[in-house]
């Protein structure tokens, strides 16, 4: 699984990074995690708000500050 935090590096974007860490260790499963932080990548997916969450090219959250337990949901859909 592949998961990327799209921003410009806001304070917003840095923790939702670190809860998708928190989120990926409690859950114990394998997961590649990527901040992007290039506005042409970003603007790449169609998103407006930032921070975004992508899971495998698919965006799954956009301008939300996210919890742990709602990122191990997003983690746990598929």
């Amino acid at each position: 699984m592949e998961i990327k935090v799209l921003g410009t590096g806001c304070s917003s974007c840095k923790v939702l990074y670190a809860t998708i860490e928190k989120a990926i260790a409690e859950l114990g499963i394998e997961a590649t995690l990527v901040k992007e932080e290039d506005i042409l990548k970003i603007m790449e997916y169609n998103v407006m708000r930032t921070p975004a969450v992508v899971i495998d090219e698919k965006v799954v959250s956009s301008g939300n500050k996210l919890s742990v337990s709602e990122v191990k949901e997003l983690l746990t859909k598929k």
